[in-house]
């Protein structure tokens, strides 16, 4: 018995202690892998806001400004809610005179040095199977999954239902 323990010994400070004596080199040296949490700093939330709705309304909208400061484009590839049952990535087309609303495939794309507006009638956050109603005055926090910088949380002011931007106007502002 002392032998088998004896060899298990030699395995082990041969087999291990190289192994844990390259593990502990590793990771004092940066690598690009220790280094993607940085990449969150590249993404700028801004201008984020909702839609109130009525009591009976299920579906409600969310708009922002997605600013991509890095040298890498991003995605946004989804996003989750508290106040909703799902929440989708949309986009709005035409199709024979009628405005449609589509889940986007593959989440959006926001580009190096760029920036993505969010906005009624183009892409936008769709809230589906809403829980209560978005109140004014009140803030809908969303998560926001990236490729590159990870997850998000922005805070969206709930402005009157025919707002057309963060300030709550009507004129279309964006």
């Amino acid at each position: 018995m002392p032998t088998i323990v004896c060899r298990a010994a030699r395995a082990v400070h041969r087999g291990v202690a190289p192994v844990l004596a390259v593990a502990a080199f590793s990771a004092a040296i940066p690598t690009p892998i220790a280094a993607e949490p940085h990449r969150a700093v590249s993404i700028t939330v801004s201008d984020a806001w909702a839609r109130e709705t009525t009591p009976a309304q299920k579906v409600g909208g969310g708009f922002m400004t997605i600013d991509n400061a890095g040298d890498r484009p991003d995605r946004l590839l989804s996003a989750t809610a508290g106040v909703a049952d799902k929440v989708e990535l949309h986009t709005v087309s035409m199709d024979g005179g009628v405005m449609r609303m589509r889940p986007v495939a593959g989440g959006i794309a926001i580009p190096a040095h760029g920036k993505v507006d969010l906005r009624p009638g183009s892409l936008h956050i769709m809230f589906i199977g809403l829980k209560a109603p978005l109140r004014r005055g009140e803030s809908v926090p969303v998560t926001l999954r990236f490729a590159r910088a990870g997850t998000i949380t922005a805070r969206l002011a709930v402005q009157p239902i025919g707002a057309m931007g963060p300030d709550g106007g009507h004129h279309g502002h964006h």
